[in-house]
């Protein structure tokens, strides 16, 4: 019966994804579903595909020169890389946050409104609106409500990295990725956002690259590790960490290497 409930809300199933930069080959047969209402951990070594297998689910990946790809990721029953699929639809669907925080030169409500404002919404009641619900999911709100016309750059940046959140949600995706997003914040901030995170997935189906294990071990419903470019071991989280199948994820996971 598990199953069939896994199967009904899986939001992505990856199927045979490979992946080359030129003639160097960064993922290899990537085979997973990856479930709604949920944190999946994305672990692994420098350079061992985290980064290019999130950017895939986007099609970001494809800003890259060089970059040829093969397999299929099913996201709700749809093969993103259809000829009739709209990277633009897509990306609003799937939205997606850095590892260092990335505002644009522009003021706290300008940032958040930005993407609302291209698909079309003038109403600034709405905007406003739009704007102060996204900060309130963000847990951003308190602090800046009395200085939305102030520079993005005046915030700390813990601050500015839940603000790219905001600005991710004020668009209503589906999917939040997230690619080592804690990893230019002290801990104080750090912890903000995976208390963020926590909140964010009643509402989203997040993906987080990592590369910290107590982080993973912390926020996430299933992780997934990754070795040179192939997936070596995915489960849930607690059977991951306690008792991993595969000795290569006992090895990383005790610090044999990595």
């Amino acid at each position: 019966m598990k199953e069939n409930i896994e199967a009904e809300k899986s939001v992505y199933d990856v199927r045979g994804l490979n992946l080359w930069y030129g003639e160097s080959q960064a993922l290899k047969n990537i085979n997973m579903k990856i479930y709604g209402n949920e944190v999946t951990a994305i672990i692994g070594p420098s350079g061992c595909g985290k980064s290019t297998f999130i950017k895939t689910l986007n099609r970001m990946v494809e800003n890259t020169p060089g970059v040829k790809i093969n397999g299929e990721i099913m996201y709700h029953g749809k093969n993103i890389f259809d000829k009739d699929v709209r990277v633009e639809h897509l990306r609003t669907n799937v939205g997606m946050v850095f590892q260092k925080p990335n505002p644009f030169p522009k003021s706290i409500y300008e940032n958040v409104v930005y993407g609302p404002k291209i698909h079309g919404i003038k109403d600034k009641k709405l905007l406003l609106e739009i704007a102060e619900n996204s900060l309130k999911s963000a847990v951003l709100w308190d602090e800046v409500k009395d200085r939305l016309q102030d520079n993005a750059y005046s915030l700390s940046g813990g601050q500015q990295q839940r603000l790219c959140i905001a600005r991710c949600i004020a668009v209503q995706p589906d999917v939040l990725l997230m690619d080592e997003p804690t990893s230019a914040l002290d801990p104080i901030a750090t912890a903000k956002i995976e208390e963020l995170i926590e909140t964010l997935k009643k509402d989203y189906t997040i993906n987080i690259v990592t590369h910290s294990l107590q982080q993973a071990g912390r926020i996430s419903d299933r992780t997934t590790f990754f070795l040179m470019g192939e997936m070596v071991e995915y489960g849930m989280t607690e059977q991951i960490f306690s008792n991993p199948k595969d000795q290569r994820t006992e090895d990383y996971i005790t610090g044999r290497f990595g």
